[in-house]
């Protein structure tokens, strides 16, 4: 793991990534209550409403963002150095390929093997409702693109950076950043959860082995990609 000159300290890392996620949340909450006209009851109601969800997102992760890039300013460093925006080697790029396929693979057999729905009920919602809506491409590109972009900066890019700062805390780093990064997907049951934590753990891993959070936003939105797909032939085909 590439060294820097200039690395926020642990509880510094933590309070400007509260404080980020703090003002993403005001922000999309801000967004949606105008969207709805502040009918709070319509919004509880709805809460799986696909321009609901897609406007959250596409206001929410700029916002997260924008206030973590003020913290690395802050921090006298380069935000394309900081947050690892280098492209990976292509050994490092196979080998999370075929990571992330092996795990959408298997969680899916476990699934299904299981009895469970592969296809989450917010999944589901959102997609239906976003089709009336309109909504449709705009809530693709937020799942596939936005939310990984911001999920990416902020856990494998800024956080990882602030809590892995030797090749000893890498692992109990990635441990945590995983945990952090499942908790806000409350929108799932505990098997979606207990899939984004594993997939959170190679990811982890993958920024670790290849210095590079280009990658992982690769595969991130890849199994955000594949997740769609799966939502899309549910609806057409197995509804």
């Amino acid at each position: 793991m590439a060294p820097l000159r200039a690395i926020l300290p642990y509880l510094v890392t933590a309070g400007w990534a509260f404080l980020a996620f703090l003002a993403g949340q005001l922000a999309a909450s801000a967004a949606v209550i105008w969207w709805w006209h502040g009918d709070f009851q319509g919004m509880q109601a709805a809460q799986y409403d696909g321009a609901t969800v897609t406007l959250s997102v596409l206001v929410l992760n700029p916002v997260t963002i924008g206030v973590l890039l003020l913290a690395i300013r802050f921090a006298g460093a380069k935000p394309v150095e900081y947050l690892a925006l280098v492209w990976p080697r292509t050994r490092d790029f196979i080998v999370g390929l075929i990571g992330i396929l092996v795990i959408i693979g298997l969680t899916d057999a476990v699934l299904y093997l299981s009895g469970r729905a592969i296809v989450s009920p917010f999944q589901v919602v959102s997609y239906k409702t976003a089709a009336e809506e309109g909504w449709l491409a705009l809530l693709f590109f937020a799942t596939v693109i936005v939310a990984p972009a911001g999920e990416e900066l902020t856990f494998r890019g800024y956080l990882f950076r602030g809590f892995a700062r030797s090749d000893r805390a890498a692992w109990p780093a990635i441990v945590v950043i995983s945990l952090l990064w499942t908790l806000p997907h409350l929108q799932y049951d505990w098997t979606g959860m207990a899939e984004i934590f594993v997939a959170g753990l190679f990811l982890g891993w993958v920024r670790w082995r290849a210095d590079s959070t280009l990658l992982t936003f690769f595969l991130h939105a890849l199994f955000n990609l594949e997740g769609t797909i799966e939502t899309i032939l549910q609806v057409k085909y197995f509804s």
